[in-house]
């Protein structure tokens, strides 16, 4: 995304060309990593399957559960109630049952075990196994230690029988157990700072800034494809941001889905897509981080502090999204048009032509919440040229800011027409 930053130092600006938001390759963070995972799982058990099928005794009884059997306690399950089930509503019937199957088996780091035999009588085969799993993942944020899976399909001619799943993990069950009471913890602390009575967007805002605020992004932090990373390392990359906002907001009782896809550079990225009143919005907190923007830099651009949060993607349009993103994935997303609970059209900072009145009730609630850094954005180029104009090149923004305490620096984001103003004292 080009981006043009400049500072206004005694009434003279220089403008200086950033390239950011994507511009740097996310080495090491492929959203669709877990496909990658079984695929090769699968193939290492396929060369088995010979003896599979040359030995029918060998599949594993069903459970049928019969009256006066000793049943085994429940084993302990990693999954939240809370849980998101956006991908699994896109599932049919049938396909929602192995969904269930493959979410209790992961859910209880199980291996070695049966998805339903109905559903292979009903049509679904090994090829549906994969989409299913993906779903499972987009859902379920906790189920961090998930890699992949593999699976044992066992048959009779031609005909499938059976199929034996087992999922891959990253690490031993107990370390498991540790670092899920490590993320709760961490959890608890950011939830018990947000009124659970708040409205779902003020919570969605919540959750976007506190994990800007929190986290930095860096593209060789450990566990960087969950959650762990962002609530005990505090570094991350999109889809441990991603997965972060997922399991918070679940908690707090927002809808929210993973969502996988590719930017305008080319590199594979992972967002958000969240309900609010009934309308779908997309959200990336990935690219409201100015350490991911800056690539490389942090938040500094030849000295100069960028602000930390950037606002342009929180709670954006369908439109909006697709400047920069692509979708990607097997899950299909909605057309997201809502603009209500877009951040600019909630705080007052659209603006459809350059209207100083509005412009200065803008900058003097800001000025009287604390705010150290503004953005207004625009409806359309005409617009944007037009408030370009006024403020930067007419410097009519020292209207609005002074710099009497240090310099006025600006950024401006030609993909969502939108300009930041903050005052420096480099």
């Amino acid at each position: 995304m080009k981006k043009q930053v400049g500072v206004f130092l005694l009434g003279i600006w220089i403008g200086l060309v950033l390239c950011g938001c994507g511009a740097e390759a996310i080495s090491g963070e492929t959203p669709g990593e877990y496909s990658t995972a079984a695929t090769e799982a699968s193939e290492e058990i396929r060369q088995g399957e010979m003896q599979a099928e040359a030995s029918p005794a060998a599949e594993p009884e069903e459970d049928n559960g019969e009256p006066g059997q000793e049943q085994e306690e429940p084993p302990f399950s990693f999954l939240m109630e809370e849980a998101s089930v956006y991908a699994y509503n896109s599932l049919t019937e049938l396909e929602q049952i192995w969904y269930r199957d493959i979410e209790e088996i992961l859910g209880t780091f199980g291996a070695g075990q049966k998805i339903s035999r109905a559903c292979l009588e009903s049509g679904l085969g090994e090829q549906d196994i994969d989409r299913i799993f993906q779903c499972v993942l987009n859902d379920h944020p906790e189920l961090f230690y998930v890699e992949g899976y593999s699976y044992v399909k066992y048959t009779r001619g031609d005909r499938i029988t059976s199929i034996v799943f087992s999922g891959s993990y990253t690490m031993e069950y107990d370390e498991a157990v540790e670092r899920k009471a490590e993320i709760e913890a961490a959890a608890e602390e950011i939830l018990a700072q947000i009124d659970m009575d708040a409205s779902d967007y003020e919570k969605v805002k919540y959750v976007y800034e506190t994990l800007i605020r929190n986290t930095e992004y860096q593209l060789d932090s450990p566990d960087n494809q969950n959650i762990y990373s962002v609530f005990i390392n505090h570094t991350s990359v999109c889809q441990g941001y991603a997965k972060a906002t997922q399991y918070l907001l679940d908690r707090l009782g927002v809808e929210c889905s993973l969502v996988l896809g590719t930017v305008d550079t080319g590199e594979v990225h992972a967002w958000n897509l969240v309900k609010l009143d009934g309308s779908y919005y997309y959200l990336d907190t990935t690219w409201g981080d100015a350490s991911y923007q800056i690539s490389g830099s942090g938040a500094e651009l030849d000295g100069y502090v960028m602000p930390e949060i950037n606002y342009d993607y929180l709670c954006v349009t369908t439109a909006e999204l697709l400047r920069t993103h692509t979708l990607g994935g097997q899950i299909p997303m909605p057309v997201c048009d809502s603009t209500e609970y877009n951040y600019y059209v909630q705080e007052g900072a659209l603006f459809r032509e350059y209207d100083s009145g509005q412009m200065e009730e803008l900058f003097q609630r800001a000025i009287e919440q604390g705010k150290t850094d503004i953005t207004v954005k625009c409806s359309d180029i005409a617009c944007y040229q037009e408030i370009i104009s006024a403020l930067i090149d007419g410097q009519e923004i020292f209207r609005y800011l002074s710099d009497s305490e240090g310099s006025v620096a600006y950024a401006q984001n030609d993909n969502q027409l939108s300009l930041t103003f903050w005052v420096t004292n480099e």
